[in-house]
């Protein structure tokens, strides 16, 4: 049997080979904790992923709110990079930080991808 830790690291995997991708994190929708991340040195992760939950969980409500239904798919651009975020039907908040330059449509998929891998 697969332990859980192995299989999100795998997920994980999807997502950072993607050119571009600085880090990929799987994060606890509810209250922000890093569930498991695979980042570059100099990302902070507990911030990275404290910003994501909190997101997510403001547009999921803001989105309801204005009955256009749930987010699948969220992209945050900077000057410096990007905040990509899928939410994952299982409560998890699969999120990559990305370069400013970064294939967004092929990360998105990875994403997608790794979000129905979570469940």
């Amino acid at each position: 049997m697969t332990s859980a830790p192995a299989a999100y690291g795998r997920v994980l995997d999807l997502v950072t080979r993607v050119r571009g991708v600085r880090g990929a994190m799987l994060v606890a929708g509810d209250d922000g904790l890093v569930v498991a991340e695979q980042l570059m040195e100099g990302i902070k992760g507990p911030a990275v992923a404290a910003l994501a939950a909190s997101l997510a969980s403001r547009l999921r409500r803001a989105m309801e709110a204005a009955g256009v239904g749930a987010g699948q798919f969220w992209h945050l651009q900077a000057e410096q990079g990007a905040l990509l975020v899928v939410p994952a039907p299982s409560g998890v908040v699969v999120v990559a930080v990305a370069e400013p330059d970064v294939n967004v449509g092929l990360v998105r998929l990875e994403l997608l991808r790794a979000a129905e891998a979570v469940g």
